[in-house]
């Protein structure tokens, strides 16, 4: 899936950078976003191919930002895989309540989220 355009929405500058850099050596466009509501904006200005979104974020949750773009139908069609250190169940139903295609909990491989990654890219190419 290289060349597809992954927005990653991280708080957290050290798993920002380590989610970046390890996306960026298996081919794939890196935008950033530091809050959740940079996240909505870059998602909406960028159109990503996927989103890489923590819930736990500054301005705006994650949460909240899946379910703005999945409710919207200009953007539902983007795939979007939660990685969070939230790892209640309550939380993970919460996330596919909203939208949510995939959910990881940190810590986490960066060879397993790439692996996600073009599994989801791939389903949503077959839709």
């Amino acid at each position: 899936m290289a060349g597809k355009k992954i927005l990653v929405v991280e708080d957290d500058a050290l798993i920002r950078e380590l989610v970046k850099m390890n996306l960026e050596s298996a081919g794939f466009t890196i935008v950033l976003a530091m809050d959740g509501f940079q996240g909505l904006e870059m998602a909406r200005t960028e159109n990503p191919d996927l989103i890489v979104l923590d819930i736990m974020l500054p301005k705006m949750d994650g949460f909240k930002v899946c379910r703005i773009l999945k409710f919207d139908d200009k953007y539902k069609h983007i795939p979007i895989i939660m990685l969070t250190a939230r790892m209640q169940e309550v939380d993970k139903e919460t996330g596919f309540k909203t939208g949510a295609d995939v959910y990881m909990t940190k810590p986490f491989e960066p060879e397993e989220l790439i692996r996600k990654i073009n599994q989801t890219i791939e389903q949503g190419m077959k839709k």
